[in-house]
Parts: structure tokens; sequence; C-alpha cells
């Protein structure tokens, strides 16, 4: 495809470290009120797969939450859309497709855990560790990746590329 540089991870490989992420999760969360929270946009195609190999009964909702303005974090998070009902007394699993400066997801814990949820871990299926700004816990990881504009399973660039379904390496010469 045009843009694409590389292919980091296959549609396969994706569905069996879901497969590995649900069985943790299934585990983990066996005697809890487990809420899903997916991060709009990126991470509806892994969120819609994990819930699917979770075997649990859980509940999900979303939130659009940003702190990027163009391809850089402005520091600032908003708030874009929120979280339909309550957290209150719930087991929160935040669902990322992938963890770059932390910044908005450690604004996020912080807010959920003052609304009253019970406990909050993250999921994602990536990881830049060395992007990271703010320390943050990440309990249920599929793969730490080196700092490259990656697309696919959700990820984009201008809103193009997030339909694929495996994650690439954009080529530098689509947005440069």
């Amino acid at each position: 495809m045009t843009g694409i540089k590389e292919v980091l991870f296959t549609e396969e490989e994706l569905a069996v470290k879901v497969d590995e992420l649900a069985k943790r999760i299934t585990e983990d969360y066996k005697d809890k009120n487990l809420l899903l929270l997916g991060i709009l946009k990126g991470a509806v195609p892994f969120m819609a797969d994990l819930m699917r190999k979770i075997d649990l009964e859980l509940q999900y909702d979303f939130m659009d939450v940003s702190s990027y303005q163009g391809s850089t974090s402005s520091g600032e998070v908003r708030i874009l859309k929120d979280i339909s009902a309550p957290v209150e007394g719930k087991d929160i699993l935040i669902v990322e497709d992938i963890i770059d400066t932390g910044i908005t997801l450690s604004y996020l814990k912080n807010l959920l855990l003052h609304r009253g949820a019970n406990s909050i871990e993250i999921v994602t299926m990536l990881s830049k560790p060395d992007r990271r700004l703010k320390d943050l816990d990440v309990k249920y990881n599929g793969y730490d990746i080196e700092d490259n504009f990656v697309v696919g399973y959700g990820m984009d660039f201008d809103e193009r590329f997030r339909s694929l379904p495996y994650v690439a390496i954009l080529d530098e010469s689509v947005y440069k």
C-alpha cells in the first residue's frame, strides 16, 4: 500500500496478542465489576477484538480525550466526549491503541479515581516507553515499539490508514 514503509505486526500477530491479553484480563477480573473504557477513535478495533475474547460479563463505554494538537502533544488534556455512566465502584480497564507521552492517560486515571472508580488499570496494544513524559503503570501491554509513526489497527495519520488490519510504520514522505 502506498505510504506504508514496513509492516510491524500482521493481523495474525495482533490476534495472538489479543488472545494472550484477554486470557490474563479474564483471570484478573473474574470477581470484579469490569468496565472497559475505550479511548476514541484509535482503540475501537483493539477493544472490539479484546472484549469478544474476554470470557466475563462486562460493560463498556468510550471517552474521547486528547492532549494533541496536530501531531504533537500540547500537554493540556481536553475531554471531547465524556463517559456516559457513573464510575463509582467500577473496576475500570482503560483500553488504548498506543501510549506515547502518557500525559492523557495519567490525567484520565486521576480523574476517574476522583470520580470514585474502585480500580483503574490500562491495556494497550502498543507502547513507546522512550517517549514517556509521565510515569505510568501499564498492567497489560501488547508490544513495546521504537519511536516510529505507526498506523493501522485504529491508528491514523490525518484520519487515513485506520482500517488497516495490521500495524505498520508510515513512510516519512506522507507526513513531512
